[in-house]
């Protein structure tokens, strides 16, 4: 999907953003949609651990190397230092809330794994119009939260 939309409207998944620390299928794809998104992208602290735990999980599954391990680490630190990503912020309490109803609402008809709907619902309790991933079942709950998806591409 083409899209106009700023990088302060659109909520980007961290599994779509880790593809940019580690070699995966869509990482090319990922790469040139983020050079043209531009803007600082709002990463939450729960995002942020998901993306350090991915490269971490990737080095203990010996799918990297330590030193493919620290030069990722290195990359996604200097990132936020550079301003790329602006860390963000959620209010707990409302976005588990709006997770939970998302869960009963569509999980039995989607499928969705808990931390895919925490994601959706921090974009709609952050008021983000739009929705970047690759995963099948996040995209198909984004649209059912009412959300716009974005399949990043080239």
């Amino acid at each position: 999907m083409r899209t106009v939309a700023n990088a302060d409207s659109i909520y980007v998944d961290p599994s779509a953003l880790l593809k940019l620390y580690l070699r995966e299928p869509e990482s090319r794809a990922m790469a040139a949609w983020r050079n043209k998104v531009g803007d600082p992208l709002l990463v939450t602290h729960h995002g942020r651990v998901e993306l350090t735990n991915g490269i971490g999980l990737a080095a203990y599954r010996g799918i990297i190397s330590d030193k493919v391990h620290d030069a990722a680490m290195a990359a996604l630190d200097d990132d936020f230092a550079q301003g790329r990503y602006k860390q963000g912020d959620v209010l707990w309490r409302a976005t588990l809330k709006t997770a939970g109803e998302l869960s009963r609402k569509h999980t039995r008809s989607i499928g969705c794994r808990s931390l895919d709907i925490v994601h959706v619902a921090s974009a709609m309790e952050l008021e983000f119009s739009y929705f970047a991933t690759f995963d099948v079942r996040q995209r198909q709950l984004a649209r059912a939260a009412g959300l716009k998806v974005i399949v990043p591409s080239p």
